[in-house]
């Protein structure tokens, strides 16, 4: 059983997760030394400081630490299918985090792979 987690706040993300439009997420900040390729972690949707929902076991693929604004429509696109644009995804996270993102913030990348169990 894995012992890490990626916990997603946003009901609307656990459908994204659940239909594999969502195989990235960017978090703000060099999270490199928690996140680690090849590590197993459990996907969470879920309010903060509250019940969680288990949606499937995950192993990280890539992680990547970089400016905001170099991440590429594709890697915003596995993040958020809704966004393409660095700007776009600037104010989105500005709205996450409850503080100002600007494009010049550092991020992290962190792209995950579903891992299914044979029927």
């Amino acid at each position: 059983m894995p012992t890490f987690a990626l916990n997603f706040y946003n009901p609307a993300v656990a459908e994204q997760l659940r239909s594999l439009r969502k195989t990235a997420t960017i978090r703000l900040g060099d999270k490199s030394s928690k996140y680690r390729k090849g590590m197993i972690v459990t996907v969470l949707c879920g309010v903060r400081y509250g019940q969680r929902e288990r949606v499937f076991d995950a192993v990280i693929d890539k992680v990547e630490v970089k400016p905001l604004a170099e991440l590429s429509p594709r890697e915003i696109e596995h993040d958020n299918p809704e966004l393409r644009r660095p700007e776009e995804l600037a104010h989105f996270l500005s709205q996450l985090y409850n503080r100002e993102v600007t494009e010049e913030a550092i991020v992290t990348v962190i792209r995950f792979s579903q891992i299914v169990t044979p029927a």
